[in-house]
C-alpha cells in the first residue's frame, strides 16, 4: 500500500540549532499518527515540512503522491500550534471566510455543530473561551473536508467535556478514510486516538509503533507505590524487587518529594501479600498506588535515555529550542 504521508531523512536547521535530523515516517490512508516529544524536539518543524510551510535543507517529503507545496490544497487540513484568527467576527462569520477559500466547503453550521459549538455561532470569536476559540480553529481546518489533516496539538486549552468532543470527531474522521497526523503532549490523548506513535527526540524519530507494542516494549513493569518512611532493606525478604527512587514522579509527571517505595513486577492480585508483610512488621505506611505501565511511561524513558546518549547524564531540556526557532524563522 503506498503511504499517503512519507518523508525520508528530513533535515532542518536555523543557524545553529538543528530541528529535524534524518527525520523519517510513512503514515496509511485513514490512519492516525501521532507525533509525541519533549519541547524542541521538532514536532512543529516536522509538520510544518510536511505541509509545505517549510522547505527541508535534505530529504524528501509526499503527501498523497506529491511534494507538499504542489498538493490542491482542498485535499489538506493544518491546525497550527499557533493560530490567531479576526477577532471581530463572530465564530460563523469565522467558519464562513474559511469556507470561502474552497471551491466545496461544508456548511458553516454542520462544521460547528461537529466541534460542539451549535449554540455559539452569533458569539463573537474574542467573546469565546480559549477552548472554545481552539474548537472554532479545529472547525476552520476542517470546512474543507480534507483527505488529510495535520493537527499541532489540537486539544491545547480545551476543557475535558470538549476534548473528547474533539476526540471523537476525529475518530469519525479516521473511520471515514481521512489521514491524520497529529502532535501532542497529551499521553492520554496520543493512547485513544492513534494508531501508531512515533516519538521524535533531537530532530529524529526514536521509536514508532502501537501505543500498545511501544508500551510492552519501552514501558516498563507494573510498579505498586508505598507512601512509606521505612527503609527500603525492611523489605529485603519481599520477593518483589523493591526500590526507593531518588526523586519519585508524581501522576502528572511532576516531581514529589523522596519517601515512596516501589515494587516493581507485581500482579494487581499480589497486593494483598504487600500489605501482610507491611502488617505483619509493623511498617507503617499512609497509602498504596498500583499502577500498570503506559504511554506516559514510554514517553518518559525513551525521552531519557535519548538525553543520557546525547549529553551523557539524564533529565533536564535540551539546549536551545528548535520549534521556537522554526517559529521565529518563520514569522520573520
Amino acid at each position: 500500500m503506498t503511504a499517503v504521508v512519507d518523508a525520508t531523512d528530513l533535515e532542518k536547521t536555523y543557524g545553529e540549532t538543528t530541528a529535524l535530523s534524518g527525520a523519517s515516517l510513512s503514515v496509511e490512508g485513514g490512519e492516525v499518527f501521532a507525533l509525541i516529544g519533549p519541547n524542541g524536539a521538532g514536532k512543529t518543524t516536522l509538520v510544518r515540512a510536511l505541509t509545505g510551510t517549510t522547505e527541508p535543507d535534505a530529504g524528501t517529503a509526499r503527501v498523497l503522491g506529491e511534494s507538499p507545496a504542489a498538493i490542491d490544497r482542498d485535499r489538506l487540513g493544518v491546525l497550527p500550534q499557533d493560530f490567531s484568527p479576526p477577532d471581530r467576527l463572530n465564530a460563523r462569520e469565522l467558519v464562513a471566510y474559511y469556507a470561502g477559500l474552497y471551491d466545496d466547503p461544508r456548511d458553516p453550521d454542520a462544521v460547528l455543530a461537529d466541534v460542539g459549538l451549535a449554540d455559539a455561532g452569533d458569539t463573537w470569536y474574542e467573546d469565546l473561551s480559549g477552548g472554545q476559540q481552539r474548537r472554532v480553529c479545529v472547525g476552520a481546518t476542517l470546512v474543507n473536508d480534507p483527505d488529510v489533516l495535520f493537527l499541532d496539538e489540537p486539544t491545547t486549552g480545551i476543557d475535558p467535556a470538549g476534548r473528547r468532543t474533539v476526540w471523537r470527531l476525529i475518530e469519525d474522521l479516521a473511520a471515514g478514510g481521512t489521514t491524520v497526523v497529529l502532535t501532542t503532549h497529551d499521553m492520554a490523548e496520543a493512547e485513544r486516538l492513534a494508531d501508531r506513535v512515533g516519538l521524535l527526540a533531537d530532530g529524529s524519530l526514536v521509536a514508532r509503533g502501537t501505543p500498545a507494542a511501544l508500551v510492552a516494549e519501552h514501558g516498563g513493569s507494573s510498579r505498586l507505590t508505598i507512601e512509606t518512611a521505612a527503609d527500603p532493606t525492611a523489605f529485603d525478604d519481599l520477593e518483589y524487587p523493591v526500590e526507593r527512587p531518588a526523586r519519585a514522579r508524581g501522576p502528572s509527571g511532576t516531581r514529589t518529594a523522596d519517601g515512596a517505595l516501589v515494587v516493581r513486577d507485581i500482579d494487581p492480585a499480589a497486593i494483598g501479600t504487600v500489605v501482610d508483610y507491611l502488617e505483619d512488621r509493623g511498617l507503617e505506611y499512609s497509602g498504596l498506588t498500583w499502577a500498570e505501565p503506559d504511554l506516559e511511561d514510554v514517553y518518559l524513558a525513551l525521552a531519557d535515555e535519548t538525553e543520557r546518549d546525547r549529553t551523557g547524564r539524564s533529565g533536564g531540556k535540551p539546549d536551545g529550542d528548535a520549534d521556537d526557532l522554526a517559529q521565529a524563522g518563520e514569522t520573520a
